[in-house]
C-alpha cells in the first residue's frame, strides 16, 4: 500500500474527510457533504454506514457470508470490513485464519508505530500524531520515502485509515483459539471511494503472510 508522492504531507492539499474544515466526516461518521469526497457508505444509495455498520435488511452480492447469503451469521468486524471494501471500487479483500488468540494477533495488527511497519510490505514506519478515543491521526512513510497523512478509526479488532491517496482497512475476530483476520486497501483515487486495483491482491496476500509470521515469532520463548 504505497502512498502516492507529493500532496499527502500534513497541511498540504485538500483537507481530509473528518478533519477540521474539511466539510465531510471521516470513517466512523455518518453522512457526507460531497459526493466526490464520499467515504464508503456515506450518502444516499450507499451499501454501508460510514462507521462500517451493516446495510439495512440485506447484503452485498458476491461477498460470501453477508446479508441474505448467511443471515444467521453475527455481524462482526470481518463482515463489517467486507461491507466497507464492497463499497470501494477496485478494492480487494483477503482473509486468513491465524492460529493464535485475538489479543496476540491484534497486538501486532494494531501496533501502528511498531509491528504495523514490519508486516506491511511497503511501509517503513508510522508515527502517531494524535489519538482521541478511537479516532487517530498518523503520518506513514513508505520504504520509498513517500508519505501519507492518515486519519481514521483504530480500536481492538478494527482499523480504517485513509489519506488523500491511500486507504488501509484491517479487521480481526476471535474464532475459538484462533483469529480470523482480513485486510483491504491500496492507492486511492483522490476524492473518490475507489482504489487502483493493480497489484493490490498480491501485496495484501504478502502482508497476511508476514503478519502470521510476526505473530508466530512473538509467541516463541
Amino acid at each position: 500500500m504505497t502512498p502516492h508522492p507529493g500532496h499527502d504531507a500534513p497541511g498540504s492539499g485538500t483537507p481530509e474527510p473528518g478533519s477540521p474544515g474539511s466539510g465531510s466526516p471521516g470513517p466512523g461518521s455518518p453522512g457526507s457533504a460531497s459526493a466526490d469526497s464520499r467515504l464508503p457508505g456515506a450518502g444516499s444509495g450507499s451499501t454501508a454506514g460510514g462507521d462500517g455498520s451493516a446495510p439495512p435488511g440485506g447484503g452485498l452480492p458476491g461477498l460470501p457470508g453477508l446479508g441474505a447469503d448467511d443471515p444467521a451469521a453475527p455481524f462482526d468486524d470481518i463482515r463489517r470490513l467486507r461491507v466497507m471494501a464492497g463499497a470501494v471500487r477496485g478494492a480487494r479483500l483477503v482473509e486468513r485464519v491465524v492460529p493464535a488468540p485475538l489479543d496476540e494477533v491484534w497486538a501486532v495488527m494494531g501496533d501502528l508505530e511498531g509491528e504495523f511497519g514490519r508486516f506491511q510490505p511497503d511501509m517503513r514506519r508510522v508515527r502517531l500524531l494524535r489519538a482521541d478515543g478511537d479516532r487517530v491521526e498518523a503520518l506513514a512513510r513508505s520504504r520509498y520515502g513517500l508519505r501519507a497523512h492518515l486519519r481514521g478509526v483504530l480500536r481492538p479488532g478494527w482499523c480504517w485509515l485513509q489519506s488523500r491517496f491511500l486507504i488501509i482497512g484491517m479487521a480481526a475476530a476471535a474464532d475459538g483459539d484462533t483469529t480470523r483476520v482480513a485486510l483491504t486497501g491500496g492507492l486511492r483515487l483522490p476524492g473518490r471511494a475507489a482504489v487502483v486495483p493493480f497489484g493490490t491482491r498480491g501485496e495484501l496476500d504478502r502482508a497476511l503472510h508476514r503478519l502470521e509470521h510476526r505473530v508466530h515469532d512473538r509467541r516463541q520463548p
